[in-house]
């Protein structure tokens, strides 16, 4: 028997979807702030090395060209979307636990990342981003006039 990852939260998440989905036809506020971005959240790994920050995101069954990434004001995002099986594919499921829909990530960049010459690839269901540091910081010492 193969282990299986158990995470409560995904549940919990889930669970607050639908509450707010339920609700939602009572709410007065016009705030659209808390409305949900995302149907999904994959996994990131996050490794920093010499020369660059590595990002590795789980995205099995997305295609490559449905992913936007987007690196402005020291904020990575990263978009996609997985569709969905229809109904008559899911006939004859006794459980169906993959998640699918859009999902949406935001990563706050470091001052040394070098947004010029990030770069992304993916291969078996893996989004690999590169984010090089800058090869020289701009720093000073300021002297205190008075």
């Amino acid at each position: 028997m193969t282990p299986s990852r158990y995470e409560p939260w995904q549940h919990m998440r889930h669970l607050r979807k639908e509450l707010d989905r339920l609700f939602e036809p009572y709410s007065s506020s016009d705030d659209q702030s808390s409305v949900a971005t995302c149907d999904w959240i994959p996994p990131v790994d996050i490794k920093e090395e010499k020369e660059r920050y590595v990002l590795r995101a789980d995205i099995p069954g997305v295609d490559l060209k449905n992913i936007e990434i987007i690196a402005e004001n020291g904020v990575l995002t990263i978009r996609g979307n997985r569709p969905s099986e229809t109904s008559e594919n899911r006939a004859g499921y006794s459980r169906v636990e993959r998640p699918y829909g859009s999902f949406y990530r935001r990563f706050s960049l470091p001052d040394t990342a070098d947004l010029e010459r990030i770069a992304a690839r993916g291969a078996h269901g893996v989004l690999e981003i590169s984010i090089p540091k800058a090869t020289h910081t701009l720093s000073r010492t300021i002297k205190v006039e008075g």
